[in-house]
């Protein structure tokens, strides 16, 4: 049997094969359910949706509904679906080396490295290339230890940091609390205004009270023993809360007073998402350590790293880094990287980021807490670029979260008009991809605005 027989023979029995539109749906979508374990999910009850293509910021199933994206899916499609370059990059470099092992110069590797470098400041001298961004994380505090010979990681409550040994243990929300197996972990509250842990009415009380509540546990668990702090820039999956402002610095601040590696997780943040190449560059700060993935090159080949700063670097100048991965630095995803970044460079996608959230996405969205309609349910808007929150109340006097089956049925109404969100608690969070237009954003907040606005009637 030739090669060719053989791949047809394959074909053959593809999962749905010989069927098209619902029925190819209702089958991939059984053939899933009974064959594919689902992260974060009890198993008998998975989402019911099937994506078969996609293009810019739109998507469709194999019966040809197409659904209007809001999501980024995990908030990492910023270059919108099925990018030209970026396909044709992974392609040719399939054609030409499809895999080598870390230790092996490769000249995609080292032209993604530099590509990086090219948008973070000077004093970043080195990328540490990951295959996502919870190891790209581990390996974030992993340096830190090493460098400075402490032990103890302080992050936030609010933060998710991945899903990897101690990644979900830095991460503050419910996920840690059936895996906290690794040590050395603290935890803090950061800035969150609208719900103070300082009662605070201001911003700068909450930022100047978090920082405080950060030096005292910091002194508390003993200086010398802390190696890190480690904060999403902007929190995403805990409630894309932007932090006031002078609070990055003042972390800075802390860190340099008690020389401690201060790490910023743009994970989410980074690459355009909130309208700047990294989060961090709208706060005055620079970091000793970034972490990045997702939104490099929109998760079209698995990748993320860390950014690193040249006195970090140094230190492993003779000293061997402990750590390593198969995949660091894979060349399919090295060429998805740099066709991902010349497109943002060439197409202006950061830039466009910026207008629409700015101009579309932030008034139409701030208009809802006082539109008469909606203003009953919406407690706070915030974010920047296209990363943003809706954060929805029963009642905005007691600010009760809004509950589940009504965050539900908002998702169920956007749906139904064809468009994506993501509920997280009581927020919707609204992420298109960075490429998208003014007048798809226009599209989107007419449907998730008319969705708001028929669940606030239901109080009345």
């Amino acid at each position: 049997m030739t090669t060719a027989e053989t791949t047809y023979g394959l074909a053959s029995q593809l999962v749905g094969a010989g069927l098209t539109g619902a029925d190819l749906d209702a089958e991939v979508l059984r053939s899933d359910h009974d064959n594919v374990f689902h992260s974060w999910s009890a198993q008998n009850h998975l989402p019911d949706s099937v994506i078969a293509g996609g293009e810019g910021a739109r998507l469709w199933n194999h019966a040809g509904d197409q659904f209007l994206d809001f999501t980024s899916q995990l908030v990492n499609v910023n270059i919108g679906y099925q990018h030209p370059a970026v396909v044709e990059a992974i392609r040719e470099q399939a054609s030409q080396l499809t895999t080598i092992a870390p230790a092996t110069a490769n000249r995609t590797r080292a032209t993604a490295a530099r590509k990086i470098l090219d948008h973070v400041p000077d004093t970043f001298s080195k990328v540490f290339f990951t295959n996502a961004g919870a190891d790209a994380n581990e390996n974030a505090m992993r340096l830190a230890r090493q460098v400075t010979g402490r032990d103890k990681i302080i992050s936030r409550y609010r933060s998710y940091h991945g899903n990897t040994g101690s990644a979900v243990v830095a991460t503050g929300d419910w996920r840690r609390i059936p895996n906290e197996f690794a040590r050395g972990h603290v935890h803090v509250f950061g800035p969150y205004l609208y719900r103070s842990e300082f009662y605070a009415q201001t911003e700068a009380e909450e930022c100047e009270r978090s920082l405080r509540h950060l030096e005292h546990v910091i002194l508390a668990e003993g200086v010398d023993t802390v190696a890190a702090v480690l904060l999403e820039t902007v929190p995403g999956t805990a409630g894309i809360m932007v932090p006031p402002p002078g609070y990055l610095a003042g972390v800075r601040e802390i860190c340099d007073h008690h020389g401690i590696i201060m790490i910023c997780d743009e994970v989410m943040a980074g690459f355009g998402r909130t309208g700047s190449w990294f989060a961090f560059q709208q706060h005055g700060v620079v970091p000793d350590l970034v972490t990045f993935a997702k939104g490099v090159n929109s998760g079209y080949v698995p990748a993320g790293g860390v950014i690193i700063s040249d006195a970090v670097a140094r230190h492993f100048d003779e000293t061997v880094f402990p750590g390593g991965l198969t995949y660091s630095g894979h060349p399919l995803a090295m060429a998805a990287i740099v066709a991902t970044v010349t497109a943002m460079e060439e197409e202006g996608i950061v830039d466009n980021a910026a207008t629409v959230g700015s101009e579309v996405i932030g008034p139409r969205l701030t208009a809802l807490t006082e539109d008469p309609v909606t203003s009953p349910v919406v407690g706070e808007v915030r974010g920047s670029g296209v990363f943003w929150a809706v954060e929805l109340v029963a009642d905005r006097d007691t600010r009760e979260p809004l509950p589940a089956e009504r965050m539900s049925a908002i998702r169920r109404r956007c749906l139904e008009q064809g468009l994506l969100v993501t509920v997280a608690g009581n927020r919707i969070h609204v992420v298109p991809p960075c490429i998208i237009t003014a007048e798809e954003a226009e599209q989107g907040l007419d449907i998730l605005v008319a969705a708001i606005a028929a669940e606030a009637g239901e109080d009345n």
